[in-house]
């Protein structure tokens, strides 16, 4: 599944191929969406590349072939209007436990890999207290592969205890621009803010540190076996 972005942006390419023949310019596509910058326009397009949607044509400058197209959005679906973590997620999984059960918000899906954009569920997720801890927690269901090689595989739901802060080595939510929410190992890198994934098939993510606001820390990892 795209997020609301993804899916304007391929909507966006192809709608310009068949008007012109021509790919928009990453200028183009920025204005379309109403991007602050041209990298959030990259890491979308890298995003549509890992996800089959479109490629890249060798040896061509501004060369966007549409390989498929997504699902049209149901007319009633609301938009999102602000940043997403995560498309509207599905309803809270009942834990079995023995001890104490206790509920915390679920705020849907985000991308274990390319940032995604979020926005905010209201859906409950019951979790065994004994994985919590103190403070204030919400969870997130994980979608991607690049934290596989920390133990944080696709479809898990990732504890997150809400802090604004990090230390380095610390698994945290940043949220980039903030537009678009990750899930990745948090360091400082001269002055830079650098976001490690945990998997050797993709690269670190850097910015500057007033791109990116930290908005939680992992806690801990739920995971459903059907």
């Amino acid at each position: 599944m795209l997020t609301a972005k993804q899916h304007e942006l391929v909507c966006f390419i192809n709608d310009r191929l068949k008007e012109t023949g021509v790919s928009p310019s990453f200028e183009e596509m920025k204005e379309a969406l109403d991007l602050k910058s041209k990298s959030g326009v990259h890491r979308l397009i890298s995003a549509l590349e890992e996800r089959n949607f479109i490629r890249r044509l060798p040896n061509r400058a501004r060369a966007l072939e549409v390989l498929r197209m997504p699902d049209r959005p149901e007319k009633s679906a609301a938009v999102p209007t602000v940043a997403d973590n995560v498309r509207t997620p599905s309803p809270h999984v009942p834990i079995e436990a023995a001890n104490d059960v206790v509920e915390i918000p679920l705020h849907g899906r985000i991308a274990a890999g390319v940032p995604i954009e979020a926005f905010e569920g209201s859906s409950m997720l019951a979790v065994p207290a004994a994985l919590l801890g103190s403070g204030e927690h919400y969870a997130l269901e994980v979608s991607g592969d690049s934290m596989v090689e920390a133990g944080i595989l696709d479809g898990d739901y990732a504890l997150i205890r809400r802090t604004d802060v990090a230390r380095d080595g610390q698994i945290v939510v940043a949220l980039i621009d903030e537009a678009e929410a990750t899930l990745k190992y948090f360091r400082r890198e001269g002055s830079m803010v650098r976001l490690d994934p945990a998997n050797r098939a993709y690269d670190p993510q850097r910015y500057a540190p007033a791109q990116v606001r930290v908005q939680g820390k992992l806690s801990g990892i739920l995971r459903r076996y059907d």
